[in-house]
């Protein structure tokens, strides 16, 4: 059998065929340097593609931001570790066991600093009047703000108390107060958890809210030149050692399941 040979219209064809590939590669490489054909990536930026982030610069802290309703609530959770020390201590009063007065003293001196004179500051002056304007949620704030005055009351009765000399004095007022504290503040601070706070985004918009977290931490620094909510953390730790009550795995029970 013979060798197939292309016939010349064949020939003609392989010619045409590769004077139209240069063409193509002389005509795009024009086109990508004239700029007329975008890169990929300026094609993938097109199509929605996020462009790529630059690098943040080294050694530069990235500022925390906490919203106003956080701000609020994670000093609730520093008045909750109050409440279990005047707890701890209250049992230590009912059980006639020993405890260091002066606990007492620097626990109510922390709710005075921290929680009365700042943080029910910031619902008095910049919260409460919100809803008042607004015309809801009034019943809620007038009984919120008449328990703030009854407990600075209570507040500065423990101090005293706490001060007052005489290895065996007997504690019994101080268990009173402490009981009356703590059974009025849990339900103060948990319905303006699960009520009050949540309801501020129904009458502030969001630029005013946003607006009020940076004002509360303004107020913060200046009031205690610096982070206070880690003073106030850092504190409540120590009275927990002196207590006895640090070890979070103490609170776990021993039960069969």
């Amino acid at each position: 059998m013979g060798r197939f040979r292309p016939t010349g219209n064949t020939h003609l064809k392989g010619r045409q065929m590769d004077r139209n590939r240069r063409q193509f590669l002389i005509t795009g490489s024009t086109l990508v340097s004239s700029g007329l054909v975008l890169p990929l990536s300026s094609l993938a930026q097109q199509k929605g593609a996020e462009p790529e982030k630059p690098e943040a610069k080294k050694g530069a802290p990235e500022k925390e931001e906490v919203s106003a309703n956080e701000d609020l609530m994670r000093e609730h959770g520093v008045l909750n570790r109050i409440l279990l020390i005047y707890d701890e201590v209250h049992r230590r009063i009912q059980a006639k066991k020993d405890f260091d007065p002066a606990i007492v003293g620097d626990a109510a001196g922390l709710v005075k600093s921290f929680v009365e004179d700042y943080h029910e500051m910031l619902e008095e002056k910049h919260l409460f009047p919100r809803f008042e304007q607004a015309g809801k949620m009034i019943e809620i704030t007038v009984v919120l703000r008449a328990q703030h005055a009854i407990g600075r009351r209570i507040t500065e009765h423990l101090m005293a108390s706490a001060k007052a000399k005489g290895k065996n004095k007997d504690h019994s007022a101080m268990a009173e107060s402490l009981e009356k504290f703590i059974r009025m503040y849990r339900p103060h601070e948990a319905r303006e958890d699960t009520v009050l706070f949540p309801a501020l985004h129904q009458i502030v918009s969001p630029h005013e809210y946003d607006a009020m977290g940076e004002d509360f931490e303004r107020l913060e620094r200046k009031t205690f030149g610096g982070d206070g909510f880690e003073m106030a953390v850092n504190k409540v730790a120590d009275l927990e050692k002196k207590l006895g009550i640090y070890d979070l795995d103490q609170f776990t029970p021993n039960v069969s399941l």
